[in-house]
């Protein structure tokens, strides 16, 4: 059963973001062209995105159990560190770059687009060499010499 709903969550998303224009990277580059011919429908779901998130983290904060049974896991981290700024000023020049960010590229590249599998493989890659930085020297398996 949980699949079941996950899955209907999931497609629902995918809805919302095919319905609000976020799969197409000429919508999204025009809403984030503010020298240019300016596109401000995407602040619209951005905003209902916005109410829906506080809400959502209001009714989580109250909860100890998540609706389908599973353990509550919030983020505890309310510091603007050096680590947010870098991965927000990536994340914004990736999407200004392809008019891509992670929902919608995988949306766009199930529906065939190949720019988004281009976008997904690209980000995939990053998010694999992060996780290698990450680990640091000492998690790297020792060379035979």
């Amino acid at each position: 059963m949980h699949r079941l709903t996950e899955f209907a969550v999931g497609l629902l998303f995918g809805l919302g973001l095919i319905l609000a224009g976020m799969t197409d990277p000429g919508k999204v580059l025009g809403f984030l062209d503010l020298a240019g011919t300016w596109d401000p429908s995407l602040a619209l779901v951005m905003g209902g995105a916005i109410a829906v998130g506080v809400g959502a983290f209001a009714v989580a904060r109250q909860r100890t159990v998540a609706f389908l049974g599973g353990a509550m896991h919030l983020p505890s981290a309310s510091a603007i560190d050096r680590r947010l700024v870098v991965g927000s000023l990536v994340f914004g020049a990736g999407w200004g770059l392809a008019g891509f960010c992670p929902g919608p590229a995988i949306v766009s590249a199930g529906a065939g687009q190949w720019q988004a599998w281009v976008f997904t493989l690209a980000m995939l890659a990053g998010m694999w060499v992060h996780e290698l930085s990450a680990q640091g020297p000492a998690a790297q398996p020792a060379t035979p010499q």
